[in-house]
């Protein structure tokens, strides 16, 4: 039965693509990571797929015939593919746990709700959260836009994260990936901010950064109002959002002039980011663009989280940036290598990235137990 070999085949590429990215070019890498990445994050949804196109086929008495005996052993290769990789995502757990012992020397071990994240992983609101869309922050109208998530109790604890979304400088939207973070943190009191800026080819290198130490003064005013003490604020971002995170972490000093002094940020938080030049973009040769090059004495904690097979962002890049903070800061870093990890890994809430969620939520909590109250 010819259909039922071309149901199986709609799993079974992603599957293996996830399994083992194509290399050796940057369009390899695209497609692997196109077609992957989702199945590489809720592997059960295929698994589901193949299971019931089999018991249909087998209903049918297909699977006898010559077609349907082959769809049959590659739907067997692909079980055992989606296998692989909902094994690679619960090891994030443990890498989770012994990158928080070697950069914080934390011993406690991350925990996730196993059952939820893997037969639910689509599941990233919460009813304690309430989101508030489209809010204005600069002159640069659609592109100076950002949603915040907030507890519905009102009840904040003092901590703040702002968050870039990725798509290479060119695209990208602010309610697509880390969704689940944003409303994990927002229900245990944070103020999170999700922030679009200005990308594209009409824009040049350095508006993006412009518009992010805006978002960080913009966030710092409304935490600010009601609260005794100056707000804990967290930088984070996916993709060309972490790099864009990593260069605001490092240029304190780049608030454009009438926005406020925007002071040192308690930490970054860099998932799946390149962080050299982006030499693909308009851009001011003189403005600061590679994080590895602004690294300092002075840079904040950091926590980065890359796959370990990245066909987009090589980790090579992430592990050099790793190495160089290590070297020269002051402050922690943790630095995540996740087995089996692509790119985009956090759209759901999957067992991967609830991992680094709480892995997050521990780094966080030692930041802001070692800096001083103001």
């Amino acid at each position: 039965m010819v259909g039922y070999v071309v149901s199986i085949l709609v799993v079974a590429i992603p599957t293996a693509l996830a399994v083992a990215p194509l290399r050796g070019s940057w369009r390899l890498g695209q497609i692997s990571w196109r077609l992957g990445m989702q199945i590489n994050e809720v592997p059960v949804v295929g698994m589901v797929w193949v299971v019931g196109d089999t018991a249909f086929a087998a209903w049918q008495g297909s699977v006898t015939s010559p077609s349907g005996a082959t769809g049959l052993v590659l739907a067997v290769l692909t079980m055992a593919g989606l296998v692989v990789i909902l094994a690679r995502g619960l090891r994030a757990r443990s890498a989770v746990s012994d990158a928080l012992a070697a950069g914080l020397g934390s011993s406690e071990r991350v925990r996730v709700p196993l059952l939820r994240t893997v037969l639910a992983p689509l599941r990233v609101g919460r009813r304690d959260v309430v989101h508030r869309r489209n809010q204005g922050y600069g002159p640069a109208g659609r592109e100076n836009l950002l949603d915040t998530y907030s507890p519905r109790n009102g009840e904040q604890n003092g901590a703040c994260l702002v968050y870039f979304h990725g798509g290479g400088y060119h695209t990208g939207e602010k309610d697509r990936e880390a969704r689940a973070l944003l409303y994990r943190l927002a229900s245990q009191g944070w103020l999170c901010v999700s922030a679009s800026y200005r990308r594209g080819r009409a824009r040049r290198w350095p508006d993006a950064l412009v518009d992010a130490h805006q978002v960080l003064a913009w966030t710092r005013a409304a935490a600010a109002t009601g609260s005794a003490s100056a707000p804990d604020v967290f930088v984070a971002g996916s993709s060309a959002g972490a790099h864009l995170a990593a260069v605001t972490a490092l240029t304190p000093a780049a608030t454009p002039e009438g926005t406020g002094e925007p002071g040192v940020v308690a930490g970054a938080v860099c998932l799946y980011g390149f962080y050299d030049t982006p030499t693909w973009i308009d851009r001011d040769p003189d403005a600061p663009s590679s994080p590895l090059d602004l690294v300092g004495a002075d840079a904040p904690a950091f926590l980065l989280a890359h796959g370990s097979l990245d066909s987009c962002a090589a980790v090579d890049g992430a592990r050099a940036f790793a190495a160089r903070l290590r070297e020269v800061s002051r402050q922690p870093v943790v630095y995540v290598e996740l087995p089996g990890g692509q790119h985009t890994f956090d759209l759901y809430a999957s067992p991967r990235f609830t991992a680094v969620i709480a892995g997050i939520e521990a780094f966080a909590a030692s930041v802001r137990r070692r800096r001083p109250r103001r």
